[in-house]
């Protein structure tokens, strides 16, 4: 009887995983992109930093944090005008993909500020008395020596995000862990609802080996 719910529900657990296929490739290169630039501006505006900007650094820190403070179900909710504004539309699959970037974001953005605050101090002071300017400082040096520690952070963003699947089916925009639920909780398919969670711990899997992965051999030391 299980067998048979889960082969009749594999259609639609295969376009659910889509779903997530779709969040994830259009949020993740967005926070990216994003991210990496916000998360400098924090690490170089701090005091001490490469060019101390007090006054900036309080606001877009104060920024990230408000975003950050945000469940992302109320921000979710909150977002619906600005996401209508955006895509037209505030129900679907690309809709919830705005929230979910302005979340990545904030989330990243923190991650990036930590990874360059662990780079010795000295590999940038070398790089600036052999005459290298702030932004190839940034560009050649800093953003490099961080690259391992950025894959691990984006990583574990990636993983983090699939979990918001689930939060998405509010509005309409499905995925793995929406479909979970839906069948897991609404309509008690044990056996769907396990199959689903299967999925779900395989592509957690696969992501995090990929991402680790990366990371060794973006790893200079290794």
């Amino acid at each position: 009887m299980q067998a048979d719910s889960i082969t009749a529900a594999l259609p639609e657990m295969l376009a659910a995983l889509g779903e997530t296929a779709v969040m994830l490739l259009i949020t993740v290169p967005i926070a990216v992109l994003a991210a990496i630039p916000v998360g400098v501006l924090l690490w170089a505006s701090r005091p001490g930093g490469l060019r101390p900007a007090p006054r900036l650094h309080q606001v877009v820190n104060a920024v990230v944090n408000l975003v950050r403070s945000f469940p992302f179900l109320i921000l979710l909710i909150a977002m619906i005008p600005v996401t209508r504004l955006i895509v037209g539309t505030s129900v679907g699959t690309v809709a919830v993909t705005v929230p979910l970037c302005v979340n990545a974001i904030a989330y990243l953005s923190r991650f990036v500020e930590q990874n360059l605050l662990q780079i010795d101090p000295g590999v940038i002071e070398a790089a600036q008395a052999m005459g290298a300017s702030k932004l190839r400082t940034i560009w050649s040096v800093l953003l490099v020596e961080a690259r391992p520690a950025l894959a691990g952070s984006i990583t574990i963003m990636v993983v983090s995000f699939i979990s918001y699947s689930a939060i998405a089916g509010l509005v309409g925009g499905g995925g793995i862990g929406d479909f979970a639920i839906r069948h897991g909780y609404y309509r008690y398919e044990t056996g769907v609802m396990i199959a689903a969670v299967v999925v779900m711990i395989v592509l957690v899997q696969l992501i995090q080996l990929t991402g680790t992965l990366t990371a060794r051999r973006l790893d200079k030391r290794l």
